[in-house]
């Protein structure tokens, strides 16, 4: 039995929204749970929307985050396909797009981010994509196979996570694929130019071309139909169709209008929580894509758009509402398939933050460990086609400590035995 007398209304949803949902119950609460979504689908994984949903070996059904019929069973009040577009924080109220007002005792933001568009000329063009829905991804997926069957070109601009997982699905479905990148190499920021060789060499090996140093400034079309696409260095590439993969941005209005507190695009933007996941307003919390939370293992603000935060981010925000002391503080994770590639990367180094990149292992067999180091301190390792060892790394991040950098670079010496070390 549901008591009316207590109402948490979550605005999202996403993973981190459903999962917010369930823990709430989980715990015990037995107010009311209203999910707000402006997408019609039911809340899904955003990680299969370039892996294997795209790829074609997961069905759509496997994208989604519960059975349809669970919110019912639950109690989870779903206002799907409705944006929600004011939020009145003194009269603890939020209005949705078609004029429902929804009335809050405690409230959760997990609005996610959107792609950001290119500001070129021809984007508005039939064959002009993005990457971030459930309904992206169905329309992309046709695209690929068609490009595949016809040997059609698909021009992606931006060489980051979902540029490359696209490239590789593309390349999958036998499409061909030019990459335009402003940056030197692959996940430059993300990555470094050390590690982001290793991936433009992964794509070239698979016949991906690379485009580097260079931005898209048209896309050229006839009829509605993308013919090709020209950057600022003069060059024409062929294309029928175009993936803009340039980032994302935090949807933030709904808390700006509100005038909850906001980080500067700057460092990252989002609304900005503590790390009980609590905005300026004590009523009010943020999760996921949209929040920078300040992270108490990392020491700085951080606002992280990966499948885990949003995983493990909305129990969190869900028990912080009930009362519970909570302390935010998972060291960010992702992972990534690129062909016959997997990867798992764990921790926080920022392009300037680290003195020294290692590696541990065959980088030519694609099996290794790659560390980022300062001052000898691990702030980050991404583990290559190595499985079982994020724990670890994970703990040697913890640890705040330097490491004996010989030892770290010996794959005889066991990742858990230096963990150990640096423990004792």
């Amino acid at each position: 039995m549901v008591d009316a007398h207590r109402t948490f209304v979550i605005v999202g949803a996403g993973l981190a929204g459903a999962k917010a949902a369930e823990t709430l119950r989980s715990e015990g609460f037995t107010g009311r749970v209203i999910l707000i979504g402006d997408e019609r689908d039911h809340p899904y994984e955003r990680p299969p929307l370039s892996k294997g949903y795209l790829t074609g070996k997961d069905d759509r059904e496997s994208v989604f985050v519960h059975e349809p019929s669970w919110y019912a069973a639950a109690d989870v009040e779903l206002h799907l396909g409705q944006p929600a577009v004011h939020l009145d924080r003194d009269a603890k109220k939020v209005v949705l797009g078609d004029g429902t007002v929804l009335y809050y005792d405690k409230l959760l933001l997990a609005t996610g981010a959107e792609p950001r568009r290119l500001d070129i000329p021809g984007t508005g063009l039939a064959g002009v994509h993005h990457l971030r829905r459930l309904a992206h991804a169905e329309r992309l997926k046709g695209v690929l196979a068609g490009l595949g069957r016809d040997n059609g070109h698909l021009l992606i601009a931006g060489a980051g996570w979902i540029g490359l997982e696209v490239a590789a699905a593309a390349r999958g479905y036998g499409a061909e694929v030019t990459v335009v990148e402003p940056e030197a190499t692959p996940l430059h920021a993300v990555l470094g130019p050390e590690i982001g060789r290793l991936f433009a060499d992964l794509h070239a090996d698979h016949g991906v071309r690379f485009h580097f140093g260079a931005r898209l400034t048209e896309i050229v079309g006839h009829d509605g139909m993308v013919l090709a696409a020209r950057t600022d260095d003069g060059e024409e590439h062929p294309a029928h169709a175009v993936l803009s993969a340039i980032g994302a941005a935090p949807r933030t209005a709904l808390a700006e209008t509100a005038g909850l507190a906001l980080v500067d695009r700057e460092h990252g933007g989002g609304i900005a929580v503590d790390s009980s996941l609590r905005t300026s307003d004590p009523d009010v919390y943020a999760v996921g894509d949209v929040a920078a939370a300040h992270h108490p293992v990392l020491g700085t603000r951080l606002r992280v758009e990966h499948w885990a935060n949003a995983l493990n981010g909305g129990p969190a925000a869900a028990r912080a509402m009930l009362g519970q002391e909570v302390g935010y503080d998972r060291v960010p994770y992702f992972f990534s398939d690129q062909y016959d590639v997997g990867l798992e990367y764990s921790g926080y180094a920022p392009a300037g933050g680290y003195d020294q990149v290692l590696i541990r292992g065959d980088v030519g067999k694609r099996e290794f460990i790659a560390f980022w180091l300062s001052e000898g301190r691990v702030l980050a390792g991404m583990n290559v086609n190595v499985w079982d060892v994020t724990e670890h790394i994970q703990a040697l991040i913890r640890s705040k400590t330097a490491v004996n950098r010989e030892a770290l670079a010996d794959p005889s010496v066991p990742l858990d035995s230096l963990v150990r070390a640096e423990g004792a």
